[in-house]
């Protein structure tokens, strides 16, 4: 029985998704942040700029160009063809680490308000910062790490109200 592909939607600088597969696209890592990507037959060089795990939204510079690229795993999907990410509501009460890490900053205060989107804390990851934002609004209730701590992944980090 061979193994079923995973198909992901990937859009670029907010243009039309394009469906790829795992046969269509392959990435090899050749540092903490450099990988080349094979796509087409073709060879790119790439380096990752910023990450948002919890969005799937990544900052890339491909050959010296950069770009704003989105991914939709099937998942993803499957709730915009329902319709439901229409009416999912940008309240959020966790945030947890999307990787194990170590949190070098923490920009978040209890108490304060945040927005969609806000840098919260900095974790940084297999040599890269990554910044953890809030996925929705709300106040800080409690902060559950501290500055230079190890952390696993799905550790709580946050609490938002």
């Amino acid at each position: 029985m061979q193994p079923e592909h995973e198909f992901f939607e990937v859009s670029v600088n907010g243009g039309q998704p394009l469906s790829l597969d795992g046969d269509t696209l392959d990435f090899m890592p050749i540092g903490p942040d450099s990988f080349h990507i094979l796509m087409g037959g073709q060879r790119f060089q790439a380096m990752l700029l910023d990450a948002d795990y919890t969005a799937k939204r990544f900052r890339i510079r491909v050959n010296g160009s950069v770009y704003e690229v989105k991914i939709a795993d099937r998942y993803d999907q499957l709730v915009e063809k329902l319709g439901l990410s229409r009416h999912v509501s940008t309240k959020v009460k966790d945030i947890k680490a999307p990787m194990p890490g170590m949190v070098l900053e923490i920009h978040a205060v209890e108490g304060e308000r945040v927005e969609k989107g806000q840098a919260l804390l900095i974790l940084e990851a297999m040599k890269m910062e990554n910044a953890i934002k809030s996925p929705g609004e709300g106040i800080v209730k409690r902060i559950c790490v501290q500055k230079g701590q190890a952390v696993d992944k799905n550790q709580l980090l946050l609490e938002i109200d």
